[in-house]
C-alpha cells in the first residue's frame, strides 16, 4: 500500500469518525447510542422533506443507472464535457456498486441532519455548491472523468463540522470537528476532489454561523 493511499484512508476517517460524533451530537445523543436511535430522531417529526425528497431522487437514479449504465456516459464528468456536466455528475456514481451503496447510506444520515441543523432551504445550497465546486475543479485538471455525490456529501459535513466547532461548549468537543477541515486542506494538497467539497462546506457553515450570530445579537436592539 503507498503512502499516498495510506494518507487518502487516513483522511477518510478524520471526516468521517468526528462527522459521526457531530451528528450525534446534533441529535442529542450520546457516545453509547445504537445505529438507530440517531435515525428515528433524524427522520422523525418534523419530516426533513427535502432530505426525503433528496435521497429518493439519488435512490431512483441509482435504480435508472443500474438498469442502463450507459446513461453515465450522458452524466459524468469526462475530458472536453460541456460545463453543466460538472452538476449532472454528482447523480451517477461511477465506481461501481461499493461507492453507489455507501454514498446513498452516507446520503440517508448527512441530508437530513444537515436540514435539520441549517434548514430547508439552506441545505440543497450548501451540498449543490460544494459538489459543484469539486466536480468543477476536476474536471479543470485534478480528475477528469468520474461522477458521484460524496463530495457533495463531504460539504454537508464540512459546514456541520464548523458549525460544531464554533458553538460555545467545551474546548474538547469543539476541537474534534476541527479534525474534518484539516483532512480537507490534506486532500486538496493531493488534489483529491473531496477536499475541495469540505472546504467549500466548510466556508459555507462557518459564514452561516457568523451571519446567525449577528441576527442573534442585533435582535434585542431591533425590539428595543
Amino acid at each position: 500500500m503507498s503512502l499516498r493511499t495510506v494518507i487518502l484512508y487516513g483522511c477518510a476517517a478524520a471526516v468521517v469518525l468526528p462527522g459521526v460524533e457531530v451528528i450525534k451530537s446534533l441529535v442529542g445523543g450520546g457516545r453509547h447510542m445504537s445505529p438507530v436511535e440517531p435515525l428515528r430522531a433524524l427522520w422523525g417529526r418534523p419530516v426533513p422533506w427535502v432530505a426525503a425528497v433528496t435521497t429518493g431522487a439519488m435512490t431512483v437514479m441509482a435504480v435508472v443507472q443500474t438498469a442502463a449504465p450507459s446513461i453515465m456516459d450522458h452524466l459524468r464528468r469526462e475530458p472536453g464535457a460541456p460545463w453543466w456536466r460538472a452538476v449532472t455528475a454528482l447523480l451517477v456514481q461511477t465506481s461501481g456498486w461499493y461507492q453507489l451503496a455507501f454514498n446513498l447510506a452516507a446520503l440517508i444520515v448527512v441530508a437530513p441532519a444537515a436540514q435539520r441543523a441549517f434548514g430547508p432551504a439552506v441545505m440543497p445550497v450548501v451540498f449543490l455548491a460544494s459538489g459543484v465546486a469539486a466536480q468543477a475543479v476536476s474536471m479543470a485538471g485534478w480528475s477528469p472523468t468520474g461522477g458521484g455525490d460524496s463530495v457533495a456529501l463531504c460539504g454537508l459535513v464540512g459546514a456541520l463540522a464548523v458549525t460544531e466547532a464554533l458553538r460555545p461548549g467545551p474546548l474538547p468537543r469543539r476541537l474534534l470537528p476541527l479534525l474534518i477541515p484539516a483532512a480537507g486542506v490534506v486532500l486538496c494538497v493531493l488534489h483529491n476532489n473531496h477536499g475541495v467539497g469540505v472546504l467549500v462546506g466548510c466556508a459555507l457553515g462557518a459564514t452561516l454561523t457568523v451571519l446567525r450570530g449577528r441576527r442573534r445579537m442585533a435582535a434585542p436592539r431591533t425590539a428595543a
